[in-house]
């Protein structure tokens, strides 16, 4: 398993804001919630642009998806810009590709559907919203493996990305372990926090003497 995936999969995602943050850098995407469980990925991102089947760029001939399936490895999450709630750009069959191909999931930032399909392959799937319309005649693939727009996020293949309840955290292939160590050094300082009060400690003095400046460089 790819090394920094494994560090990142120990996380979660309020972590890595809070490193995010720390270091200045973008990377949360909000409104995107998990829709099939388990409700937690970590990943490489491999990227896939929709867009509405009129554009001009829209000349592929391929389902949307299949690219961005076969060119990924095991552990991959694919990533999709698409925007639109009103058409899924994901769906049951591309699910079960995904899955047989050993893929962690699926982050949509838009709608999706198939949704107990997932849930009944264990298949984690993200998204804004699960709606039961079809994407034909609706939307196509632009391109795949390119940078994309997840939010107000730059995305790049190759990329890491987390997913869980809280919501969506993407960094950087080339701040990755930057990020990873900042984010470990809060998780475990937050852990301590966390046992100090479980062990009695009054929550006011845990907190007032390590919360407000753990973000300080």
């Amino acid at each position: 398993m790819d090394q920094l995936v494994e560090r990142l999969s120990r996380l979660d995602t309020c972590a890595v804001s809070d490193a995010l943050d720390r270091l200045g850098l973008a990377g949360v995407v909000l409104g995107i919630h998990p829709t099939a469980p388990p409700a937690k990925i970590a990943g490489r991102v491999v990227t896939m642009k929709l867009v509405d089947r009129t554009s001009a760029n829209s000349t592929t001939t391929s389902h949307l998806g299949t690219h961005a399936i076969q060119a990924a490895l095991p552990g991959d999450v694919v990533v999709i810009q698409h925007g639109r709630l009103d058409a899924a750009g994901w769906g049951g069959i591309l699910s079960a590709g995904a899955k047989t191909k050993g893929l962690a999931g699926v982050i949509v930032d838009g709608a999706a559907r198939d949704i107990d399909e997932a849930r009944e392959m264990g298949f984690p799937m993200f998204a804004r919203e699960a709606i039961p319309s079809t994407a034909r005649g609706r939307i196509v693939e632009e391109s795949f493996q390119e940078r994309v727009r997840i939010g107000r996020v730059e995305v790049n293949p190759g990329d890491l990305v987390l997913a869980d309840g809280s919501g969506v955290a993407f960094i950087a292939a080339e701040r990755a372990e930057e990020v990873l160590e900042s984010a470990e050094m809060i998780a475990a300082r937050e852990a301590k926090m966390k046992e100090a009060v479980l062990a009695g400690d009054p929550i006011v003095e845990v907190m007032g003497r390590d919360y407000e400046t753990m973000l300080t460089r």
